[in-house]
C-alpha cells in the first residue's frame, strides 16, 4: 500500500507539474505558482470546515510552517536557477533533493533492506538522468548553486510533510497552504501584481493546485505509515511522468539519457515495492 500511495503522489506530481510548466509560458512562474497554491488553500479550508469537529490544533503547526518554509524557498532558488541557467544543469541537480529524506529516515530510525537500498540507488540514478544532464559545456556557478538550495528546500519539505503527517495529514497541508498563500499575497501586494492572471484562467489553475495537493496528501499518508525514505524515493518519481506527458501530449523527443533514466527509474521502483 505504501509504495502504490507513493507512486499515486508521483503521478500526481508529475501530472501537475506538467501542466503548470505549460501554463508558464503564458504567465510568470512565480504567478502560476502563487495562484496555484492559494486556490488549493481555499479547497483545504472548505474541507477542514467541514472536518472541523475531528480536527487537532496538536503534532503539526511547526512541521507544516517548515514545510511551507523550505518549499516556497526551493521553488524560487529553482525557477531562478532555471531563468539563468541550463535546464540540463539545473533539473537533475534539483531532483537529487529525494536524498535529503532518505538521510534524515535512516537518521531517525528507518531501516531499509539490501534490495531497498539497491532500489533506491537505481531510482535516485534514475530519476537523475531522466531529467536530462547536460553533460558538456561552462556551466555558471550561480544556477548551480542555487538549485542545489532548491534541492535541499524540497527534501526538508518532504521530510516535515511525513513528520506533520503523522499527527494529521489534512491540517499539515492546510497549514502548508495556508504559509504560502500569506508569502505570495504579500508578494502580490508589494509588487501590485496578479501575475496577469485573468479569471476565466482560474479553473485550470485550481485544477494543478488540487492535483499538486493531492500529490502531498497521498504522500504524506504512505510516508507516515511507512518509511519515509521508500516514500520519498517514489515519489521522486514525477519527472518521469512529466517527460512521458511531454513525449505523449507535446511529441517532444527524449534524449537517451532520458530514456535510460526512464527505464532505471522503474525498475528501481519495482525493485523498491517487492
Amino acid at each position: 500500500m505504501l509504495s502504490l500511495l507513493a507512486l499515486a503522489s508521483s503521478a500526481c506530481w508529475g501530472t501537475s507539474d506538467f501542466f503548470a510548466g505549460l501554463f508558464s509560458r503564458r504567465r510568470p512562474a512565480v504567478a502560476v505558482v502563487g495562484w496555484t497554491q492559494s486556490l488549493a488553500f481555499v479547497v483545504l479550508c472548505v474541507v477542514v470546515a467541514i472536518r472541523w469537529d475531528h480536527v487537532t490544533w496538536s503534532g503539526w503547526p511547526l512541521w507544516s510552517v517548515g514545510a511551507a518554509v523550505s518549499g516556497v524557498a526551493g521553488l524560487l532558488c529553482f525557477y531562478t536557477a532555471l531563468a539563468t541557467g541550463t535546464i540540463g544543469v539545473v533539473a537533475p541537480i534539483a531532483a537529487l533533493g529525494v536524498a535529503v529524506p532518505v538521510f534524515l529516515g535512516v537518521a531517525t530510525g528507518d531501516e531499509p533492506s539490501s534490495w531497498t537500498w539497491v532500489g533506491i540507488v537505481v531510482t535516485v540514478v534514475g530519476v537523475t538522468l531522466a531529467s536530462g544532464p547536460e553533460l558538456s559545456g561552462g556551466v555558471s556557478p550561480r544556477p548551480v548553486v542555487l538549485a542545489g538550495i532548491a534541492a535541499v528546500g524540497f527534501g526538508l519539505a518532504l521530510f516535515c510533510i511525513d513528520r506533520g503527517a503523522r499527527s494529521s495529514t489534512l491540517m499539515t497541508l492546510w497549514g502548508m497552504r495556508g504559509v504560502s498563500f500569506v508569502v505570495f499575497a504579500t508578494l502580490a501586494l508589494v509588487v501590485r501584481s496578479r501575475g496577469g492572471v485573468v479569471v476565466k484562467e482560474l479553473p485550470p489553475l485550481l485544477l494543478i493546485g488540487c492535483g499538486d495537493m493531492g500529490a502531498n496528501l497521498l504522500f504524506g499518508i504512505a510516508s507516515s505509515r511507512g518509511q519515509v525514505s521508500i516514500a520519498s524515493v517514489l515519489g521522486s518519481l514525477y519527472p518521469v511522468v512529466t517527460i512521458l506527458l511531454a513525449r505523449l501530449l507535446l511529441k517532444e523527443k527524449l534524449r537517451r539519457i532520458q530514456q535510460v533514466g526512464a527505464v532505471l527509474s522503474l525498475t528501481g521502483a519495482a525493485i523498491i515495492a517487492l
